[in-house]
């Protein structure tokens, strides 16, 4: 056993240890406490915080789940939907240019003289309002003579002056010098008002072409692929296609239909959302350079070099031929025709901002009218026939291709460079070896696989077969097999020439969030056998860019026989190129519906259109009405023009809402006139059944009254007698004379009080008395009830003063009750119309004011409201060549009736089954076999349709 100061010490230290560890467990426990609750107001905030987003400042209210999102979906969408077709202010000016833009196709187009332009036009039919086909060059010649007349109008004008032609509406010079920048710049619509587009040009000068050329010339040995070099700006898509373009006689030089390069004009036609438009421009070009006189440290340096003539030395180095150049530029020093024709391009679009970015497809079609089509090399079926579609490059199709599609980053495979646009050339097939030939439009940087320049495949032999020169020029060949391993994608070009005719016709769709096929679809007509080529386009928003609006558009659409439920063909989704997709194929005589569907994006960084009007409007007017017109001149194609059938369907159906809604309200009115009436009535009935009951009880309290006033009489009667009879015997006593003089006074008192007591006990009251005895009934009838136990007064009490007899008039009254009164016709309009008012009055009240009557949340602020103005575009060519007039196609919009009421229900109801056949899902959706009725052989054959009919 140990001592006792030991185990003192051990009992100090089993305390001191036993304090420990309670400490140690409460400091846990603190900290457990503590990290529960953080973890608990951590998960009690969050949930806070969710709630928060959930409910986004609206007030919470109680609700079913299934009604808080019929709500949420009825406040997503916009009540009011519709979009801004205009933009610039209205003036009569504009309404003419807006007018004559408008396209109707119809066969009495044009046919108006100028004397029926004042009378007022009447609604166009139908038939009016459909598009007939016209050769596919038709546009093209006319746009192309309108140039030619300005051109020679300018020409002049000029000559007349003695001056060169300076383009007022692109004048770079002016705009450089200045700093306004309107010719370089977009218009800025992003949040936070950030740098617009076109913000990192930097050009430093700007002469004519010739003043910088030393023998300026237009062409020279024709426009080549190897002409081309891109510039300072981001369009190599552009100088893709017209690489791709030169290798097709013809197609580049029917670009500039007229110039003149003393005068300084130059005239080119390009092709904007399915027509043909002519612009002109002036020679002045961007230099890289500024002049000599304003570079400060170049001119020192210059001076040191050449001090007799340094600013012919500067001019000669940094702004002569095209070197000088700050955008597009020919391989060839003196040549012209590249720059001048982007300048104009650029102009089209209103500045050289706009045409950054692109594909090479879509720049083929500005240039030739063509149309499209996006491949990606993962989708190729057959090789092989994909091969033969190449060696026809350049025929009846145009190809380019890129890779790095999927990316964000530029980057480099073997030397080809991603995200970047490059032309297809030719293909060829020499001693089983497949080649393709293409073009970087930089004019620099090719691929270092096999078949680049300098590889050992090349030898003498091939060299000469193939008749290629090594050079690091942009051109360079590659194995087919190569070709689809290293680039992603493909865009094929078709071209319209010879005997193709098209028809098109646009129109403006709200566009649901939800992606489905539209109710309103295009039918066209095909009345000769033939190759068909459907397109389904929207407006190319490049040509006003900074008024695209928020919502972003991907078409498709399929091709329905009409009234079929199976479709002939639906477009591929395109990925990348979303300005129009197509569709060909062979088709026979007959009515075919085209369905549309849009899958619809939402960029919130943008700004609305509206938002940018009111940021430029102050501080930039002109560059605002620049774009601002080619805006509304583009929506105007779209503009849905109502028919007479529609107005009048309207009209009517207007007609009989007015009707309706004034019957409802003028039997509102008689329902309302009824319940008044009847509540009324009950309310005098119970005045009567109450008023009754008080008068029986008021007349059996006068009968009573009556008994006890009768008995009263006698009472007094019965002591009248006695007292006569004392009276009479004390007559005996007296004298004779006394007896009889007294006996005469008792009678005349007693006269008296008989009259009395006979006038209060008659049950007629005159009717001053009756006005008497209303007025003091409460204290009379509380006297007579009290008895009046004291002393007689000598005269009877009126017992009838304090109670009225019914009248016969007011048994009347209470007995009959006036009828209901009736409305007249005129009267009862006259009340509806002002009812209506009210309600009409109320309802546009409770429009401008939140409709949940609390603070509206982020989507009630900014619902939304999708519009797209599209256009169908059916191009024919007949199989056995032979001539066909306009009818051979024929396109018209088909628009769901919205008039059609509870009468038309039953054939609205057939209309919309035979027009629903067309609006199903496609076969590939999830949800498609939930959707088909019937048995399976009907299902199965509304997926193949009928093969009988069919074969």
């Amino acid at each position: 056993m140990p001592p006792p100061n030991l185990r003192d010490r051990r009992s100090v230290s089993r305390s001191r240890s036993r304090s420990r560890a309670r400490a140690r467990t409460r400091t846990r426990s603190r900290r457990s406490g503590s990290r529960s609750r953080s973890r608990s107001e951590t998960s009690s905030y969050r949930i806070i915080g969710l709630e928060r987003l959930t409910i986004s400042g609206r007030p919470k209210n109680k609700t079913t789940p299934q009604a808080a999102v019929d709500e949420f979906w009825d406040k997503f969408t916009s009540k009011t939907p519709g979009k801004a077709t205009t933009v610039i202010p209205n003036s009569q000016f504009v309404k003419n240019l807006l007018k004559n833009s408008v396209t109707v196709a119809s066969a009495s187009r044009g046919s108006s003289s100028a004397g029926d332009k004042s009378k007022p036009k009447s609604p166009p039919s139908a038939e009016d309002l459909i598009a007939y086909a016209q050769p596919v060059n038709a546009s093209y010649e006319a746009a192309a003579t309108l140039c030619r007349a300005k051109v020679e109008k300018i020409i002049k004008e000029c000559r007349r002056v003695n001056k060169k032609y300076r383009d007022a509406h692109f004048d770079i010079e002016a705009d450089l010098k200045h700093g306004i920048r309107d010719c370089l710049e977009s218009l800025p619509n992003t949040k936070g008002r950030g740098s617009p587009p076109g913000r990192s040009f930097r050009p430093q000068g700007v002469k004519r072409a010739t003043d910088i050329f030393d023998d300026p010339k237009f062409y020279i040995d024709g426009p080549t692929a190897n002409d081309v070099r891109q510039g300072n700006s981001g369009d190599c898509w552009l100088m893709s296609a017209l690489c791709t373009l030169s290798n097709k006689k013809g197609i580049i030089e029917r670009l500039c239909v007229a110039h003149d390069q003393d005068v300084g004009v130059y005239g080119f036609v390009f092709h904007r959302d399915g027509e043909w438009i002519s612009e002109i421009v002036d020679d002045f070009l961007y230099l890289t350079k500024s002049d000599y006189d304003e570079a400060f440290f170049d001119r020192i340096l210059f001076d040191e070099l050449e001090r007799v003539n340094g600013d012919e030395l500067y001019r000669k180095v940094y702004q002569s031929n095209s070197g000088a150049l700050y955008f597009a530029q020919c391989s060839h020093q003196q040549e012209t025709w590249l720059p001048l024709l982007e300048k104009c391009y650029a102009k089209a679009h209103g500045d050289f901002a706009a045409i950054e970015g692109g594909f090479g497809g879509e720049g083929i079609e500005d240039m030739t009218g063509g149309i499209t089509s996006e491949i990606f090399t993962t989708d190729i079926l057959d090789k092989e026939l994909f091969w033969k579609e190449l060696l026809s490059a350049n025929q009846q199709f145009l190809f380019s291709c890129g890779t790095g599609v999927w990316g964000s980053q530029w980057g480099d495979r073997g030397g080809i460079i991603e995200l970047h646009s490059y032309s297809v050339q030719k293909a060829v097939e020499v001693d089983g070896k497949r080649l393709v030939r293409l073009k970087n439009p930089w004019g620099k940087g090719e691929w270092k696989g096999a078949w680049s320049d300098g590889s050992k495949e090349w030898t003498p032999e091939w060299l000469q077969k193939i008749g290629h020169r090594f050079g690091d020029d942009g051109d360079f060949w590659i194995e087919y097999k190569d070709l689809l391993r290293k680039y992603q994608s493909f865009e094929r070009t078709r071209l319209f020439e010879g005997d193709w005719k098209v028809a098109q016709l646009w129109t403006t769709l709200n566009i649901p969030w939800m992606v489905a096929y539209h109710d309103t679809y295009f039918s066209f007509r095909v009345a000769t056998p033939g190759r068909v080529v459907i397109v389904l386009t929207q407006l190319d928003d490049r040509y006003f860019r900074g008024l695209q609006g928020q919502y972003i558009f991907q078409l498709s659409f399929r091709v329905h026989r009409a009234g079929q439920e199976d479709y002939l063909v639906r477009s591929q989704l395109h990925q990348r190129l979303w300005r129009s997709v197509s569709v060909e194929l062979e088709l026979e005589e007959g009515e075919y519906e085209v369905r549309v569907k849009f899958d619809t994006y939402r960029d919130h960084d943008r700004l609305p259109v509206e938002d940018v009007v009111r940021l430029n409007a102050k501080d930039n007017r002109d560059k605002l009405t620049s774009i601002g017109l080619a805006y509304d001149l583009a929506h105007s194609k779209g503009l849905v023009v109502e028919t007479a059938e529609e107005k009048a369907a309207k009209e009517a159906h207007v007609e009989k809402l007015k009707s309706k809604s004034k019957q409802d309200a003028k039997k509102k009115l008689l329902e309302d006139r009824e319940e008044e009436y009847y509540m009324h009535s009950k309310r005098l009935q119970r005045h009567k059944a109450k008023e009754l009951k008080r008068r029986a009880k008021r007349s059996e309290k006068v009968a009573a009254k009556r008994a006890a006033a009768k008995a009263k009489k006698q009472a007094k009667d019965e002591a009248a007698d006695e007292k006569q009879d004392d009276q009479t015997k004390k007559e005996e006593q007296l004298p004779a004379a006394a007896a009889l003089a007294e006996r005469d006074n008792a009678k005349e008192d007693v006269k008296d009080e008989t009259k009395d007591v006979r006038d209060t006990g008659d049950k007629k009251v005159t009717k001053d008395e009756e006005t008497a005895l209303e007025r003091s009934s409460r204290d009379t009838t509380a006297t007579v009830s009290a008895g009046s136990d004291g002393e007689e007064s000598g005269r009877p009490t009126p017992f009838c003063e304090s109670e009225e007899e019914p009248d016969d008039d007011d048994d009347e009254n209470l007995s009959s009750i006036d009828s209901m009164s009736v409305y007249s016709e005129r009267e009862l309009d006259i009340r509806a119309a002002a009812v209506l008012s009210r309600e009409e009055e109320k309802n546009g009240n409770a429009d401008k004011g939140s409709e949940s009557g609390g603070e509206p949340d982020e989507f009630e602020r900014d619902p939304w409201n999708a519009v797209a103005v599209v256009g169908l575009r059916v191009y024919h060519q007949p199989t056995d060549g032979q001539e066909t007039d306009k009818n051979v196609v024929t396109v018209r919009v088909v628009r769901p009736n919205p008039y059609a009421g509870d009468e038309d229900a039953e054939d609205a109801e057939v209309q919309n089954a035979e027009t629903s056949k067309t609006q199903g899902l496609d076969v590939d959706d999830s949800a498609k076999d939930a959707t088909l009725t019937g048995n399976v052989a009907d299902q199965k054959k509304s997926i193949v349709g009928d093969k009988m009919k069919s074969a």
